[in-house]
């Protein structure tokens, strides 16, 4: 059995289980006395523009940080002819070789040697086990990192005023590639 929706004098509808006529009249001269209903002005559009701008920067922000979870596991520094290329999150950058100290490199461990460590972000990405940016470190200087782990750390300056420091897979076999690029 279905129950019934029956139109009311007042406008108002009242489910039923198949009640009788005069009880439905009693009922909705009793209703229609007791209850006048008032719509609420609908709201002006400006709340939902700014709940629209909200939604599309949590929205970007996500985009952000997925993105920079797929790039911490796919960075990587390329050496090409006459510069090397790092390629990663948001602070990848290619940097010739005339701008690179190569003769200075060396492999860090950053848990013996804390000067090198980074000690404050200033523009980059700091996530446990990732970070990559700009950092000032320990030493003072500035540093671009692209840093997974703390061991087995290449340190390479530049002549821009900033060092790098990277956590590539083989970091002897790096050096040494980067010495053969080199005039």
């Amino acid at each position: 059995m279905h129950p019934i929706i029956e139109p009311w004098p007042s406008g108002n509808g009242v489910q039923t289980d198949e009640v009788s006529a005069p009880f439905q009249d009693a009922l909705a001269a009793e209703i229609g006395d007791l209850m006048d209903v008032f719509a609420i002005v609908p709201a002006s559009s400006k709340p939902l523009w700014l709940l629209t701008i909200v939604c599309l920067m949590v929205v970007v922000v996500l985009m952000a940080l997925v993105y920079t979870a797929y790039a911490s596991q796919h960075a990587r520094v390329e050496i090409k002819r006459d510069r090397i290329k790092l390629v990663g999150d948001f602070w990848g950058r290619e940097i010739p070789f005339n701008q690179l100290d190569i003769s200075d490199a060396r492999i860090l461990d950053l848990s013996r040697h804390s000067a090198y460590a980074p000690k404050r972000r200033t523009f980059g990405t700091g996530l446990p086990g990732y970070a990559s940016g700009w950092f000032r470190l320990h030493s003072g200087e500035k540093a671009l990192i692209y840093l997974t782990t703390r061991r087995h750390v290449v340190y390479l300056p530049t002549f821009a005023g900033y060092v790098l420091l990277l956590s590539v897979e083989k970091p002897a076999e790096f050096i040494a590639t980067l010495k053969q690029y080199t005039p």
